[in-house]
């Protein structure tokens, strides 16, 4: 999917096979970052997001209305530099505040050959011959890869300290995480925060009244926004992996059989030969009616209690969700990260507001929101 250009020419973790000399060294390298930037993750989030809720307030004011995905791309993006960059933020760099639409040109000519724009008026055949039959030319988008390559190089010093430890380049290093922050990260969210409001959106006030008094009294309880108030917040959770299971931000796979391997559903058994190339789509496990009770529909309520057994069958990751990511396999390596954020979306919303009304619809590889009203909190 992905041409070595992109990455400027280096090996990029997320593209390796696992038997790749590289693929220890570099996923290794992303999940002692993780582990060491755990302690930053709350305080950072709750302070990037303040600004997203003014701007909605303030569009909301304004316009009667705020498209919460531009807002949502600002605050995801300043979020992911800050939390990897040691607390610098995009605009103190030379991305000033284009680092959303340069992070977003860039994403798009790789996930080109999955997209469809929606045109109405565009014949598919068209955009397929447009978009899904030759790779797009990495000189359309090299201006924007360099911009952010230059702006991580120059901002995440000890994280390629630490690179040239274990034996790695720095330029190489640095192309992974400008993946991993820009692709990975920043794309992730921005798929996966408007589904999250969306599905939210559709449960109504009944939903929100519950989530809010949820949070509130965990957080009022723990004296702040800690993870362990939020261990305590078992809806909480439930609507994030509900989510999860929805809509999961990447929901395709492509890998090429090292065997003669055989694959198993609840009714037949299927040969794949060596080198033959396979392709997944994760809803059809996330969605499967002979696990999930009604699968096409949104439950809250789906992951609480004896409902967390179903969690290994929620495969949003790349991988059982019950399975913790290693340097021998290709779960994602920010698994647990992106979980933690979701939950945080919602906790951070509903400390402000009791409630709101959406639009919705699609855009790309995911949704558009439109707020419509917040209400505050009044409690």
């Amino acid at each position: 999917m992905s041409s070595p250009n992109f990455n400027g020419g280096y090996k990029v973790c997320a593209f390796l096979d696992t038997t790749d000399s590289k693929h220890a060294t570099l996923k290794g390298l992303i999940l002692s970052t993780l582990a060491r930037l755990h302690d930053k993750i709350i305080p950072i989030f709750t302070s990037t997001i303040s600004g997203m809720f003014t701007n909605l307030e303030k569009e909301l004011s304004e316009k009667g209305t705020s498209n919460f995905n531009p807002l949502n791309d600002n605050m995801s993006f300043e979020y992911i530099f800050r939390l990897f960059c040691n607390g610098k933020t995009p605009t103190d760099t030379s991305l000033g505040t284009n680092g959303p639409k340069a992070a977003d040109k860039w994403v798009f000519f790789q996930l080109a050959p999955i997209t469809s724009l929606g045109l109405k008026f565009v014949p598919n055949f068209i955009e397929d011959l447009v978009l899904h039959t030759f790779p797009l030319p990495y000189f359309l988008v090299k201006r924007e890869h360099q911009k952010l390559y230059k702006a991580f190089y120059n901002s995440l010093g000890p994280i390629l300290d630490e690179a040239e430890k274990l034996g790695l380049k720095r330029d190489e290093a640095c192309h992974n995480f400008v993946f991993l922050a820009g692709f990975n990260s920043y794309g992730g969210l921005k798929v996966f925060y408007p589904s999250l409001i969306k599905w939210i959106g559709t449960g109504g006030p009944a939903l929100h009244s519950r989530l809010a008094k949820e949070i509130r009294a965990a957080v009022k309880e723990a004296g702040g926004v800690t993870l362990a108030a939020i261990e305590k917040m078992t809806l909480v959770k439930s609507v994030v992996y509900e989510t999860l299971r929805m809509d999961p931000p990447v929901a395709f796979q492509c890998a090429k059989a090292r065997k003669n391997i055989i694959v198993s559903n609840h009714d037949s058994s299927f040969l794949i030969k060596k080198d033959e190339l396979i392709f997944g789509y994760q809803p059809l496990a996330t969605k499967d009616p002979k696990v999930f009770k009604n699968p096409e529909e949104f439950n809250p309520d789906r992951f609480i209690g004896d409902g967390e057994k179903l969690l290994e069958y929620v495969y949003w990751s790349n991988g059982e969700e019950i399975i913790d990511p290693t340097v021998n396999d290709k779960q994602c390596p920010g698994k647990d990260l992106i979980v933690l954020l979701g939950r945080l979306m919602v906790v951070e919303f509903f400390l402000r507001y009791d409630t709101f009304e959406l639009e919705f619809g699609k855009f790309l590889l995911g949704s558009k929101v439109t707020f419509k009203s917040v209400t505050k909190a009044t409690s």
